[in-house]
């Protein structure tokens, strides 16, 4: 099948589509669960919940801090340390965005939340 008529087919999956699938750059957890609104929302995340980023180059304990929000409400932070490369990313206007891999409620606050960082 050509290019032209499989970008046409409904039948099709999207990524399939002629429109490629975004690619995961990285894994973490999420940090700061305790000091933003990750405990009140854990019970109505689910895996796979898209996220997105946003890049705090003014944050005054880290430069390269990137916050992850859902649904407009910040859930914490990339770990210091993960998140030179996504902050750098963001700062280039690349497209990048993340969703929710994996939820464990009874783990260390930190590790409750593991994330997955996708370039679009």
């Amino acid at each position: 099948m050509s290019s032209p008529a499989r970008a046409s087919d409904p039948n099709l999956p999207l990524d399939l589509r002629g429109r490629p699938r975004p690619l995961v750059i990285q894994s973490s957890h999420l940090a700061g669960f305790r000091h933003h609104r990750a405990p009140d929302l854990l019970q109505a995340l689910r895996p796979g919940s898209p996220l997105s980023l946003s890049a705090e180059s003014a944050n005054p304990h880290d430069p390269d801090a990137v916050a992850v929000y859902w649904r407009g409400y910040k859930l914490g932070y990339l770990p210091a340390g993960e998140n030179l490369v996504a902050s750098r990313l963001l700062a280039r206007r690349r497209g990048l965005s993340a969703r929710i891999r994996r939820l464990r409620p009874r783990a260390e606050r930190n590790h409750r939340i593991e994330l997955e960082i996708l370039m679009d």
